[in-house]
């Protein structure tokens, strides 16, 4: 459908409709604030209006237009967009000319242990030789692969249907797809034959579980209604989504019932911290007996929940060592972190380890070549090499947390663990935790951490984004994990992007792309994406970014790089100059390259570049480049330091080198606070001044939404005050409320800034302001607004914030010694008890 251009971004849509400036121009993208609906932009006197189109229950489509006008359903795009052809249907003006879809151009493949893609075709040259000898090797690739799988678990009539289909059928699909047809007939054909019993089973299954929702709720939704009487004449796939639809609705009402029973009077429970006993009392009753107690070393770690801001998980450890999860509800999220801030002064008192204000973290990525590791790869975890690197008295002192990235990884999850683990052991004689591993194709991360830290950890989320032919395959793209230490969000993403050194704007859009769809973190935190959502994020990998220089000057490079002269060369590095022109990586940091390009070695040698290889087509030059980077972004005002960046010299397994990075960075306190909470004094936070200025050709209203996790969620309705030269200015002002107002949990905080619209509920910009940075007077700001990975205008204005009266503890990173706890004499014993709500 040309109109319809899929995930595009918003001010990517108004530049399209803005280039030929015809009244009337249109077309339709993926919403950003709603999954399954549609964003309809027209262009009318050189603005950009924007409807959304929603789904009903029943998927038919409507379009939210002007009030008064009849609300009509279609059940296809293409219907809804010929219907408003025609005027006075509720738009500022009706469809005329259709803004056609932008082309992609697929990546080529590299290896030839990839499948191998077909080349663009027209209808004319689609029974080419050359088309013809790619559907053999595309055919014969995937059945060489399907030889080394198990298939000791499949029927023998699924085993013959899928060797059918990759021996006569996946090259016509594959076709099909480069001719611009999406309908995969042998696929369908595939996945109806392995289904066919499924279906019989659906029919089954669907009668009992519809008795039991109307067990829960008699008022069944209208795509349930009709279940029972046309249920012979739905497709497999729509009938697998409602059953998932039916699953996930029981589910949801016996989890809201067990909860609002486990939730009644005779399950309320007091807490009662003692400060002083360094003891935790769970009581039935206000004057009951206290029935149990948990020693404040034996409490391990509080939890709060990110989808419910009143409730907490606190774990503990038994007499008998074993661990236990124990959930509360709280009446309000202020109560919550009172309790959790009782629980810091009970810690501080008795504790004699402080909680760390920093940790290390060793980052590393490495393109395996799809070759299995040397058995000694040491030297990688040792950030020994070239660059910046540790010296030897700092080799062998074990870092808080690993993080490692490879591409082309021919290992599976336990065999590369197993191996890192053990590397690591032979170092520091530590037996690192596994915090996460999540693998796409060849393509993995591994998060390991110190055990002494594996209480500290909490909230792991993992996604991965295929960015590889159509992106729709994995042999390109990104895994991600994302996690809370303490208090401090942390996301790590490693990728590997479209290879070539001409296909630079392609891996700008995998950036794009992988940002876009990326789910990690805080769910709350929808309208951001990943690179505003955490305190610190690591962005790692092969990114395939090349020296952008004549294939001529290839011995003139080699020369360059044996006589280390590397910034000539990095002048043209093409990652470097994209983000110079922040067109990738906005507000990034990478420090200082200093070693050599890392690809394209020759293997079992690193004495060598191999920049040259026969092709059919002929030779194909892959000039030495930094291929492989390590990038961080993280929010204003926190501590990041980087000590070691760097490659290894002595692993050559791999036409690649691993490279290492080696960062110290601040954290904060997964306890709320270190000063007593019985303060009087209200903490505010005054944001005033505040102007955004978006860039945009929209007309639309907008707010303002603050979130911070010292904050409820707050909205702001602003005023648009002027329009000229593709800008709006609008005006915002508002003072905030936080949870608590102790200047030590406060400083440490950050608010996330994001300005929507009206009209369709989308961010056009977003940005984040550091508590810290108005921590003694009236301060001014001035933010660059960013949205997926585009700037999209400025916010400017000054904050101003009270708290009550506290001394800050020094921190570690600042002195770089490590302080003792100053000794605590309160006047009075102190004791909190607080009524929650215990889950059962």
């Amino acid at each position: 459908i040309p109109w319809y251009h899929g995930n595009i971004t918003r001010s990517r849509a108004e530049d399209l409709l803005s280039n030929t400036a015809r009244d009337g121009n249109f077309l339709i993208r993926d919403s950003e604030s709603i999954q399954g609906a549609y964003a309809l932009c027209v262009l009318h006197q050189n603005c950009v209006h924007t409807y959304r189109i929603l789904p009903n229950e029943d998927k038919k489509l409507s379009v939210q237009a002007s009030e008064g006008v009849p609300i009509r359903f279609f059940s296809l795009l293409p219907e809804l967009v010929e219907a408003y052809h025609s005027p006075n249907m509720g738009l500022v003006t009706h469809l005329q000319y259709a803004v056609q879809r932008e082309e992609e151009v697929e990546e080529e493949q590299e290896h030839n242990d990839l499948p191998p893609q077909l080349p663009p075709r027209s209808s004319k040259d689609c029974d080419s030789k050359n088309s013809e000898h790619n559907c053999k090797s595309l055919s014969d690739f995937y059945q060489s692969r399907l030889q080394h799988m198990d298939l000791s678990t499949i029927a023998e009539e699924h085993q013959m249907a899928i060797q059918e289909y990759f021996r006569t059928s996946i090259c016509l699909d594959a076709e099909q797809v480069q001719c611009g047809n999406s309908n995969l007939s042998g696929l369908k054909k595939l996945t109806m034959e392995i289904c066919k019993n499924l279906n019989s089973e659906i029919s089954r299954v669907l009668p009992a579980l519809e008795v039991f929702h109307r067990t829960f709720d008699h008022q069944l939704s209208p795509e349930i209604k009709h279940f029972p009487k046309h249920v012979r004449n739905i497709s497999i796939s729509y009938r697998l989504e409602q059953l998932t639809k039916l699953l996930y609705s029981i589910e949801d009402k016996v989890t809201h019932i067990v909860k609002q029973e486990s939730l009644g009077i005779s399950t309320k429970i007091l807490l009662k911290v003692d400060v002083e006993s360094g003891k935790l009392y769970f009581k039935k009753s206000k004057d009951g007996p206290e029935d149990k107690y948990f020693v404040q070393n034996k409490i391990l770690q509080l939890v709060k929940s990110q989808k419910m801001h009143t409730k907490l998980t606190v774990v503990v450890e038994t007499e008998k060592e074993k661990v236990l999860r124990k959930e509360f509800v709280f009446d309000d999220t202020k109560k919550r972190e009172g309790f959790c801030q009782l629980l810091q002064l009970m810690k501080n008192k008795h504790s004699v380890k402080p909680e760390p204000d920093m940790i290390t973290v060793f980052v590393g990525t490495w393109n395996m070549g799809n070759a299995g590791p040397p058995h000694n790869i040491k030297s990688w975890f040792q950030c020994k090499g070239q660059g910046k690197t540790q010296d030897d008295t700092a080799a062998h002192i074990p870092h808080d947390l690993y993080v490692i990235g490879t591409q082309e990884d021919p290992l599976g999850d336990r065999e590369w663990t197993d191996h890192v683990k053990g590397a690591l052991r032979s170092i520091t004689n530590i037996s690192f935790k596994q915090v996460a591993i999540h693998t796409l194709w060849n393509i993995r991360i591994v998060v390991l951490a110190k055990p002494e830290h594996e209480n500290r950890i909490s909230h792991v989320f993992s996604d991965s984004v295929k960015t590889g032919i159509a992106n729709t395959l994995g042999n390109k793209g990104a895994v991600g994990v994302s996690f809370m230490f303490n208090g401090t969000s942390f996301c790590f993403v490693n990728c590997h992007l479209t290879s070539g050194s001409e296909k630079k704007l392609r891996r700008n859009q995998n950036f794009i792309n992988i940002l876009r769809i990326l789910n990690l973190g805080d769910k709350k935190l929808n309208p951001f994406d990943i690179t505003h959502r955490f305190t610190h994020l690591f962005w790692f990998g092969d990114l395939n970014y090349r020296v952008e220089l004549p294939f001529t000057e290839a011995e003139n490079i080699v020369t360059k790089i044996k006589q280390q002269q590397y910034q000539e060369l990095l002048s043209k590095d093409q990652l470097t100059v994209e983000r110079n022109d922040e067109k990738v990586f906005l507000h990034f940091d990478e420090e200082e390259i200093t070693f050599a390009p890392t690809y394209r070695f020759e293997r079992d040698s690193r004495e060598k570049y191999a920049y040259t290889k026969a092709k059919t087509t002929g030779t194909k030059y892959n000039l030495p480049s930094w291929c492989d980077r390590v990038l961080r972004k993280s929010h204003p005002l926190v501590h990041v330091f980087c000590r070691a960046y760097g490659c290894t010299n002595d692993i050559a397994t791999s036409d690649h080198s691993p490279v290492f990075a080696s960062f110290e960075v601040g954290v904060a306190s997964q306890f709320v606070s270190k000063q007593d909470p019985d303060s009087e004094t209200q903490g505010a936070i005054q944001i005033m001044n505040c102007v955004a200025m978006l860039l945009t050709k929209s007309k639309t209203k907008f707010f303002i939404e603050f979130h911070s996790s010292c904050l409820e969620k707050t909205i702001s309705e602003g005023e648009n005050t002027d329009h000229s030269n593709g800008f709006v200015r609008v005006w915002f002002g508002n003072q905030l409320t936080p949870i608590i107002s102790d200047p030590e949990y406060l400083l440490d905080q950050h608010i996330l800034i994001c300005v929507k619209s009206t009209d369709c509920d989308e961010s056009y910009g977003e940005g984040c302001i550091a508590l810290r940075a108005a921590q003694s007077c009236y301060t001014e700001f001035h933010i660059t607004l960013t949205h997926h990975g585009e700037k999209t205008g400025t916010l400017t204005g000054g904050i101003q914030l009270r708290t009550s009266e506290g001394k800050l503890t020094e921190k570690l990173y600042v002195t770089h010694t490590c302080c003792p706890l100053e000794e605590k004499k309160p006047k009075v014993a102190h004791i909190g008890q607080l009524f929650v709500n215990k889950l059962a």
